[in-house]
């Protein structure tokens, strides 16, 4: 905690900090994978919270303190509905005198191209509700530019205040990575910055009180872009090791123990690992950003993403190609084989699915004539995908498979189970260590 940055006259109550101050309406819109974490954060140090999401199935399952974030207990989001600090809500009228808004809802890619339609509707639907001294907060994901160029004027505009002048404005790019232990939302430093001095100044105070350190730069496009740089530095990382796995393969070397040996080396190399492909709402997305605005303004291609692109993309092309190899040395077919899916989210111990690879394995196979089911107790019922049948991990399940696919490698799968002889299971994951396991 920085207590010179507070807001107001602080009361330290235990290891809480509450404010003795009216301004502490903090308004998150989006309760997802980001914007739960930052909520109950900021009803754990004394902020009184509306978290806003416009899908009622999560809004309900909030209200009932049942979380669907792994990163957050149901006894944490019961706690938080108990001190009465936190409310739930679909309706934008919940927002009214809010001091702090903070915006993290999903920037996807429509036809590879950028979306903001969620980052211009939360600006139209706060700008109504902004007073002055209010401060907004765009934590969403995109390209340069766009804190300045799209959401000030629509906030501006449905207010008739000026940014700067009658309420302040910022940019912090999210960091959640989701079932990190050691590295959670509180442990890291929060890149922070604002339109101007004053700005910065309360954006800075805001994320001062919720997490260990805070670092600002000297304006929201340095912010815009350190998030997509850091994604897209993993993205082709992650393109190189996938790329490198599939010519391992056909040269009949493996490449996880080559990973594993270079790793040990203590300078110059950064342990990355192949996989079916990558997903989630940063690294489908963000180097995609950023290659679009190089095109956009500079009429230049940005070719180390756009190769990235092309070869993270094909790996669930890649995967099924691998199970139509190994039914045929059993001498199956494709078409009417049983495949089991151990996994969907895109990331282990998360219900995550958006843009995860075992969505495309599943609609290829699905395509060639297979049966899938799946086996994935993250993944929140009303977005399970409707072309999978759900199941459970069971001999039962097991045996009646004609092959494991190994997509999603979540500690509470039972992987003795799965390393027993008998059923083929591709590891997209180098997790098992039976014979009957077969890398990528």
């Amino acid at each position: 905690m920085h207590a010179t940055a507070q807001i107001g006259t602080l009361v330290t109550k235990g290891k809480d900090i509450y404010m003795a101050t009216k301004e502490r309406k903090v308004v998150i819109i989006g309760q997802g994978y980001v914007g739960l974490p930052v909520a109950m954060r900021a009803v754990e140090v004394g902020y009184d919270v509306v978290g806003v999401d416009l899908d009622k199935n999560r809004i309900d399952s909030l209200n009932l303190g049942q979380s669907y974030v792994d990163d957050i207990s149901d006894e944490k989001l019961k706690s938080a509905l108990s001190s009465g600090r936190y409310a739930a809500t679909t309706d934008y009228n919940d927002v009214h005198d809010f001091d702090i808004a903070v915006i993290t809802v999903p920037t996807p890619l429509r036809e590879s191209l950028p979306d903001l339609t969620f980052i211009e509707e939360s600006g139209r639907s706060l700008a109504v509700h902004l007073r002055r001294g209010a401060v907004v907060i765009l934590e969403s994901t995109t390209y340069p530019g766009t804190t300045e160029e799209l959401l000030v004027p629509i906030l501006e505009s449905g207010s008739g205040l000026s940014a700067g002048v009658d309420f302040h404005v910022g940019y912090s790019p999210e960091r959640i990575d989701p079932g990190n232990a050691v590295w959670g939302f509180v442990e890291t430093p929060k890149v922070v910055s604002g339109i101007d001095a004053g700005s910065l100044e309360h954006v800075q105070r805001f994320y001062d009180d919720l997490v260990n350190q805070t670092v600002p730069v000297s304006t929201p496009k340095e912010a815009e872009l350190t998030k997509l740089l850091e994604n897209t530095f993993r993205h082709v990382n992650i393109a190189l090791v996938n790329e490198l796995a599939i010519f391992a393969n056909q040269l009949g070397v493996n490449v996880w123990e080559s990973i594993e040996a270079a790793s040990t080396k203590p300078f110059g190399f950064m342990k990355f690992t192949p996989g079916p492909g990558v997903g989630g709402h940063c690294l489908p997305v963000d180097p995609s950003y950023l290659s679009w605005e190089v095109r956009r303004k500079l009429g230049q291609s940005f070719r180390f993403v756009e190769l990235a692109n092309d070869i993270n993309d094909n790996m669930p092309n890649y995967v099924v190609q691998r199970i139509v190899e190994l039914l045929n040395e059993a001498q199956k077919a494709v078409n009417g084989s049983r495949v089991l899916l151990l996994g969907l989210a895109y990331k282990k111990n998360t219900g995550d699915i958006r843009e995860a690879p075992s969505l495309r394995v599943a609609e290829l196979l699905t395509g060639l004539g297979a049966q899938i089911a799946a086996v994935d107790s993250h993944v929140e019922p009303h977005r399970w995908p409707a072309l999978v049948t759900k199941t459970t991990l069971s001999s039962a399940a097991v045996g009646n498979a004609d092959i494991l696919v190994l997509l999603t490698d979540h500690d509470d799968v039972d992987y003795e189970l799965l390393e027993q002889d008998g059923v083929v299971v591709l590891d997209t994951k180098n997790r098992l260590v039976g014979r009957n396991a077969i890398t990528l």
